[in-house]
């Protein structure tokens, strides 16, 4: 949406900014575009008029009527003209031109690219949609036929008079095998990078094996170093804990020969007090002999008090025989006595 806002004066009538005049003349084919571009200030297309408000008017800074151009601004775009163009240019002289047309023609541009430029600057759009009832099908509307005038008037045109394939379709077989040779340029291109990024990423790889086995040398390396300051420190711990436990045996040998000194003299007369010291000849009279001694009077005494207790039985026995013998021959003397006196 393009707008040329008005400016107000102080007579409160309404007067545009810039005077309406004929647009620049257009030329229509590639080979008569080729000109310089319009001078800074001077603008033929209102499309590149500053003062010509795009899109949404509302809450627009508008310029006064008497602003004057900031020569900095002016410098400004004088020089993305100027990169523009020159980018314009290398891109002409990179892109592939095409034939030159056949005698008696003139190209004309054709979209050609593989992507189209979508427009940015649009018109805000709010779809609406509301219920009505329905209505009654149109009925088909009668094809307009307009009023046949003038005369019927045909001509005679030979084979190949208005068109020649073999020469027409030459242009068209340029692009395409000029595409197709560009597109097999371009794989061959994207190929031969890829072959590029595969070799950097060999050497990326290779130096990074090459990081990895030093890292791998040097974790090594601080591992033994580790494992040897840690076997050091518990060979000095050992030799701290033997010199600690020499001195503490040492100091306790001392202290045994200090506190021994007068025990000994003290323990064997207490012993001897005791009875732990003793003559072996008198311990073993003691211990063996009398022992002994006593056990054979012991048996001696036994024995005779056996013997003493058998002949008391035996005494005994003999006593209560001739008893009872004396007793049966009294009794039958005096059986035959009382029997010869009643006879």
């Amino acid at each position: 949406m393009t707008t040329v806002l008005p400016q107000q004066d102080n007579s409160n009538t309404y007067t545009f900014s810039s005077r309406p005049r004929a647009l620049q003349e257009r030329k229509k084919y590639r080979q008569e575009q080729q000109q310089q571009p319009c001078p800074a200030g001077y603008y033929g297309n209102i499309m590149y008029d500053r003062r010509v408000v795009r899109g949404n008017t509302y809450a627009q800074n508008t310029l006064p009527v008497t602003a004057q151009p900031d020569p900095i601004e002016v410098q400004r775009q004088q020089e993305i003209q100027r990169r523009a163009i020159a980018r314009r240019r290398a891109k002409a002289q990179l892109r592939t031109g095409t034939p030159h047309p056949v005698e008696g023609r003139i190209h004309t541009e054709v979209q050609t690219e593989l992507y189209l430029e979508e427009l940015s600057d649009r018109i805000e759009e709010v779809d609406v949609d509301t219920q009505t009832d329905a209505f009654l099908d149109k009925p088909p509307t009668p094809l307009f036929v307009p009023a046949k005038t003038g005369k019927d008037v045909a001509t005679q045109i030979e084979e190949d008079e208005l068109f020649d394939f073999d020469i027409e379709v030459k242009p068209m077989l340029e692009v395409l095998v000029g595409k197709t040779i560009e597109q097999a340029l371009l794989e061959v291109m994207e190929e031969e990078e890829l072959a590029n990024l595969r070799a950097l990423q060999r050497d990326f790889e290779e130096l990074r094996s090459a990081e990895l086995a030093e890292v791998q040398r040097m974790e090594e390396k601080e591992r033994r170093h580790r494992e040897e300051k840690k076997r050091r420190m518990e060979q000095q711990q050992n030799v701290l804990k033997k010199e600690k436990d020499t001195a503490d045996k040492i100091a306790a040998r001392a202290f045994a020969q200090s506190y021994l000194a007068d025990l000994i003299p003290t323990v064997f007369s207490t012993l001897r007090d005791n009875g732990y010291f003793y003559d072996p000849v008198e311990r073993d009279v003691e211990k063996v002999f009398l022992p002994w001694l006593m056990g054979e009077v012991k048996k001696s005494i036994e024995k005779r008090i056996l013997g003493r207790t058998m002949l008391d039985i035996i005494l005994r026995h003999a006593i209560k025989n001739r008893n009872k013998t004396f007793s049966e021959t009294k009794s039958n003397e005096e059986t035959d006595l009382i029997f010869r006196g009643t006879r």
